[in-house]
């Protein structure tokens, strides 16, 4: 099994991703810039953590880094694609400790704010587990890649 191959065949799930945080984006950008009712409201997207022009600025920046990473798994090329010891656990830990933190903070927040279940102010969080989820993929590929080169 080449490296090409089995990295395109992770390319649709990493590029399916990364639409939907693309779409995520879009989504508040328009809210934020125009008097839409078909979408949620401004305080549904985003926590308040960030100011709203620096929190685009780390979503942007974001989108390209994922974007370089679902044309490396097209081509079949570079560094998120090269089989990486040190990516496969670094990626693995930071992705599952990501993920988990969004579940518990799904947890907590539906045990703080009952009247908010199921789904009222969770953008945030479900974008947060497309984010890690894509990091847990390209993490996948690396464990199997490592897997093959070690057989």
């Amino acid at each position: 099994m080449s490296f090409r191959q089995t990295s395109a065949d992770y390319f649709p799930w990493l590029l399916l991703l990364l639409v939907l945080f693309i779409l995520r984006v879009l989504g508040q950008l328009i809210v934020a810039n125009f008097d839409v009712a078909f979408l949620p409201p401004m305080q549904q997207w985003q926590s308040g953590l960030l100011p709203y022009p620096l929190l685009v600025f780390f979503q942007v920046l974001i989108i390209g880094l994922y974007a370089r990473i679902c044309y490396e798994f097209r081509t079949g090329s570079g560094f998120f694609v090269k089989p990486n010891k040190k990516l496969a656990k670094s990626f693995t830990a930071f992705g599952c400790i990501y993920f988990a933190a969004m579940v518990l903070r799904y947890i907590i927040r539906m045990a703080l704010i009952p009247e908010a279940r199921w789904f009222d102010g969770t953008l945030p969080i479900l974008f947060h587990l497309v984010l890690a989820g894509f990091i847990l993929v390209v993490a996948h590929y690396q464990r199997k890649m490592l897997q093959c080169a070690a057989s």
